[in-house]
């Protein structure tokens, strides 16, 4: 509802190119928001890359290349935890908030049958980790606090078209608005954990 509430997003379109896995602007931006607004009670990460350099994800074994590993780590998940790192901080602490950050089914250990994708999986799996560390650490300072990872769904977007054949998605303000009442029905006793777009659990 804008009348009641005011979206500040931060983006390489809107922040002079603004890269995550750069810290010293990650730091810069994180600084620039606390003065300008203070605390914020939701914050939302919908960073994240599936092909990068025109590699996209590798199936077999065989066919994992080193560089195009790191750049995926680097994006997926280095790069959110240095979001964490510098804007956690963001959060008040006496009050519900909530830090979201946008996930992948793919990235579920538990959940994988098909194989594939490793790289993409592993990097994903990695954010699953950072976004569990970082609630058990926020936790201690932060008891109102819900740390989450989300799966999207199968969204209509520039990073799914190459794979959507046979596979319903779902428009992008159809993904948002599922997420966002999720993230309204969690409860910090529910932070840590990864779920789904319409609210199921995944398992890690």
């Amino acid at each position: 509802d804008p009348s009641c509430a005011d979206a500040i997003p931060v983006s390489r379109s809107v922040d002079d190119g603004m890269d995550i896995t750069n810290e010293d602007m990650v730091a810069s931006a994180a600084s620039r928001l606390w003065r300008r607004v203070g605390h914020f009670d939701l914050m939302f990460n919908a960073t994240g890359a599936l092909t990068i350099d025109a590699i996209g994800p590798e199936k077999p074994l065989r066919a994992i290349d080193p560089g195009a590993m790191a750049k995926q780590f680097l994006i997926n998940a280095i790069g959110p935890a240095l979001l964490f790192k510098h804007f956690c901080p963001l959060l008040p602490k006496d009050r519900r908030s909530i830090f979201a950050s946008l996930s992948a089914r793919v990235g579920s250990i538990g959940d994988n049958r098909l194989g594939g994708w490793i790289s993409y999986r592993a990097s994903k799996a990695a954010q699953n980790q950072i976004v569990r560390t970082a609630a058990n650490e926020l936790s201690r300072t932060h008891p109102h606090a819900v740390v989450v990872a989300l799966h999207p769904g199968t969204v209509q977007t520039r990073l799914s078209n190459p794979f959507a054949r046979g596979h319903d998605r779902m428009s992008p303000q159809q993904s948002a608005s599922a997420m966002l009442q999720t993230l309204d029905r969690l409860t910090p006793c529910e932070s840590g954990g990864f779920f789904n777009y319409d609210a199921p659990r995944i398992e890690w």
